[in-house]
């Protein structure tokens, strides 16, 4: 019997309490070709796991990062649980650029990012127009490799994850699913996971930029 590959893979994540980065984790862990993974949090994980290694840190001041190859970016908030654009924009930009830059540092070649449906770095709308500005500043990093993930509304569970339900997501995430056989894929609710699995799938693999949107995401 031919023995397994080494793992050989070290990937870092950064979003990994919320709806899509809990799933990239659970999956880099659950990969036989990643040797270590490691997070960064604001606050304990709360979970233990032979390869991971988890890193209590202020986003706004980051340490020299362990030397990793691969780099997953899913933090975000909404600007009514930030408080205002600036403070939205301090986690959605400011972070995750932050990330990405300590991450290039420490040796990463390939990056994934979860954006959103609209990005749009010309865009009036101010959400949109963030995302847009993250994926432009990303691409002048010098990765060889920075997947994109633009889901529409994201199913989830974010209740047992000590997240507050968003209504008006909620809303919307309903009325796509009675509607779902008539709304263009891309429009259509998307679940978390899938979105990890397109990231997972991509990021080793993909060159250059590929930004991936809702519909060709969905799971069959």
């Amino acid at each position: 019997m031919t023995p397994s590959p080494r793992p050989t893979r070290t990937a870092l994540v950064a979003g990994a309490t919320g709806l899509v980065g809990r799933e990239i984790l659970r999956g880099l862990l659950a990969d036989d070709s990643v040797a270590a993974v490691h997070v960064l949090a604001r606050r304990p994980l709360g979970l233990q796991h032979a390869k991971l290694t988890a890193h209590v840190v202020d986003f706004a001041a980051l340490p020299a990062l362990p030397a990793v190859d691969e780099t997953y970016l899913a933090l975000g908030t909404t600007i009514k649980v930030a408080g205002s654009q600036s403070a939205f924009r301090a986690v959605d930009f400011d972070a995750n650029l932050a990330v990405a830059k300590a991450a290039r540092a420490a040796g990463a070649k390939r990056l994934g990012l979860v954006s959103a449906m609209g990005a749009d770095a010309r865009s009036s709308i101010f959400y949109n127009r963030v995302k847009g500005e993250l994926e432009a500043a990303l691409a002048q990093l010098g990765y060889e490799t920075v997947a994109i993930a633009r889901p529409s509304f994201l199913a989830g569970d974010r209740e047992s994850l000590g997240q507050p339900v968003r209504g008006g997501e909620k809303l919307a995430l309903r009325v796509s699913q009675w509607l779902r056989p008539v709304i263009p894929a891309n429009l259509r609710s998307i679940a978390a996971q899938d979105v990890a699995a397109a990231l997972l799938r991509e990021v080793p693999r993909a060159s250059g930029t590929k930004v991936m949107l809702s519909g060709a995401m969905q799971a069959p």
